[in-house]
């Protein structure tokens, strides 16, 4: 049976990582079960109701010794998970969320933000959130990246997903289709080429990084047969970013960018939209990629899914993503290159 304790926790000699639980009616809560076994250099500490995670822990069956902490400090392993509390408002039904619990699911998350850019922590981890209930509970919201970003004062959020091999940034993110030409502007693309260039230096350790930008239109716009904003958009800032050094391929039809012929000696493919990029990188490797946020003064990552809420307290919740998510903040904060003094720093070149 899980068991409690208070105070004591496991001193790491490695990186300080903050996970949120996520949507208590999700996975998240079974998925963070998992870190209390998993090796990781890191200091864990996740920010999350304890007595939900002892009530999931009962129901999977799962011995966890879930330690409480006031603070930043200590670790999980061996058995243990050391959690921040952040209590919730309603008794939570695996599978049944509640909009009632939506405010402390944010205020986890503005926690966790806070710490790191005090220095608190050195990275955080974000298990899924649901976005319909969140907003049902009052507050405007759109995704973690959106949210994350704003908390930071003048950070230019860019979310890539990656499998370890295949890098997928996205222009825009979380719209509705229709709004997706209105808001791929010059700016935004010119800004999200330039984060995803830096950080792709800064983080990930590339010298100069070759970068494959897709058009938005069919066949990149058929040369403005199929619509224009290849020529009004994106041409006019690829040139304009080429004579500043970046190494940029594009715009390219959208349907053979992600050929071998189209991959091969790139290193990141730039998507205009959510579903452009994504379905493919989550069909090579669904379950096993981890979502990244750049233009941050913090380093953030995260699951390729979602609450699947069919899947809480079922035992059949795979925790892959959200352990390669760990490993990958580790990996990153590591790098010792990410600074809360670059906050705002986003359009500069690193």
């Amino acid at each position: 049976m899980p068991t409690s304790n208070t105070g004591s926790t496991v001193e790491v000699d490695g990186p300080r990582i903050v996970v949120t639980a996520g949507e208590p009616a999700g996975v998240g809560p079974d998925l963070v079960l998992a870190l209390a076994r998993h090796p990781t250099p890191a200091a864990i500490t996740v920010i999350g109701d304890p007595d939900l995670l002892r009530e999931r822990a009962a129901l999977l069956g799962v011995t966890v010794d879930i330690v409480e902490v006031d603070g930043p400090g200590g670790g999980s392993g061996g058995g243990r998970l050391t959690v921040l509390p952040q209590r919730l408002a309603a008794p939570v039904s695996p599978g049944a969320p509640d909009p009632a619990n939506a405010e402390p699911v944010l205020e986890s998350l503005r926690r966790a933000v806070h710490g790191c850019l005090a220095g608190d922590w050195d990275a955080l981890v974000t298990a899924p959130v649901n976005k319909a209930v969140i907003n049902q509970g009052g507050t405007p919201f759109s995704g973690h990246t959106e949210f994350i970003g704003a908390l930071c004062e003048g950070a230019w959020p860019v979310m890539m997903l990656t499998d370890g091999a295949l890098r997928v940034a996205l222009v825009t993110t979380h719209l509705p289709l229709r709004a997706v030409s209105a808001a791929l502007t010059r700016e935004r693309l010119q800004q999200t080429l330039l984060t995803l260039d830096r950080d792709l230096r800064d983080l990930f350790g590339l010298a100069r990084p070759r970068l494959l930008v897709c058009g938005l239109n069919p066949h990149a716009g058929e040369q403005g047969h199929l619509g224009d904003e290849e020529q009004t958009v994106i041409e006019p800032v690829l040139a304009a970013l080429r004579a500043r050094g970046l190494d940029l391929t594009g715009p390219v039809p959208a349907d053979t960018a992600f050929t071998p012929a189209s991959l091969e000696g790139m290193d990141a493919v730039v998507a205009m939209y959510h579903d452009q990029g994504l379905p493919v990188l989550k069909a090579r490797a669904f379950g096993a990629i981890v979502n990244v946020t750049l233009g941050l003064p913090l380093i953030r990552t995260s699951v390729d899914h979602g609450t699947a809420l069919a899947l809480a307290g079922s035992g059949r919740a795979r925790a892959d993503s959200l352990l390669a998510a760990v490993d990958c903040a580790v990996s990153l904060a590591g790098r010792g290159t990410r600074r809360v003094a670059r906050r705002g720093a986003a359009g500069s070149r690193g």
